[in-house]
Parts: C-alpha cells; structure tokens; sequence
C-alpha cells in the first residue's frame, strides 16, 4: 500500500528505499546480536525490566525486535508489522530506557525511531518479497 504516490519515476524512490532499508536493518542487527549472544549465554540477565515483565522476558521481546525483525525489514517481508515492534521497541529505548539520560543517550533510538517512521509511511518498496508476494496474489485475481 503506498500512501504517497507521484508523477514522477518511482525507481530512484524504491532503490532509496531498498538501501534505507537494507542499511538500517543491518545497522540494527549490530545492535541486536549482542543481545541475541547474551539470550543465549545464559547466565545471570540483567536488563531493563519493562512493566514489571522481568529482565528475560523484555530481553526476549527485544531480540525478537531487534534481531528478527531487523532480518525481515532487510528481505523486506512483512515489513510493515516488523517496523511495529521496532518502533514500539524504540519508543521504550528512547522514552523510558534512556528518559533520564541526556539527549546523547537518547539520540541513536530517536534516528532509528524517525527512519522507521518514514519507512512505515512509505512502505519496502518494489525492491522487497513484500511486493513480489504482491505482484503475485493480483497476478492469481480473476
């Protein structure tokens, strides 16, 4: 579903949404396999523990976030319900997480929150299995 739409070519558009997306997700997953690797050590966690779920839980949801969703918003599949948990996820990160902490703290989660944002608004693009699956069901309609 595309909610802007233009006269012009629409090429440029899905390649800058191609390499958004791709860069963006992979920058995340530097951020999301640490967490991923601590999952798994399983020793002691310590974590932001959110609304009193406790430090495995809001770990779980945020790997599931930061690692599983960052893969799918890369191959571009189910992306927009991918950018809903990272945005939820940067919501916390920025507002909660890092509330206190001087706007340095907090500017990383915002960048990311923004970008998100716009990719939400504009979806994955032409370049993404989200269109090819697409393409297909309209291809399959009588």
């Amino acid at each position: 579903m595309n909610y802007f739409k233009s006269n012009s070519s629409s090429v440029p558009k899905d390649i800058i949404l191609f390499v958004v997306r791709v860069f963006v997700g992979f920058a995340m997953l530097s951020h999301g396999f640490p967490k991923l690797q601590m999952l798994l050590e399983g020793g002691k966690i310590e974590f932001y523990d959110f609304l009193g779920l406790g430090p495995l839980v809001t770990l779980v949801l945020t790997v599931i976030a930061e690692f599983a969703c960052s893969i799918l918003l890369i191959l571009g599949l189910f992306t927009r319900i991918s950018l809903g948990f990272l945005i939820f996820t940067m919501v916390i990160a920025a507002f909660m997480v890092h509330g206190a902490d001087p706007f340095e703290k907090r500017e990383m989660s915002l960048i990311y929150l923004s970008v998100y944002l716009l990719l939400m608004a504009f979806g994955a693009g032409k370049v993404s299995v989200d269109h090819m699956i697409e393409k297909r069901k309209r291809a399959s309609d009588w």
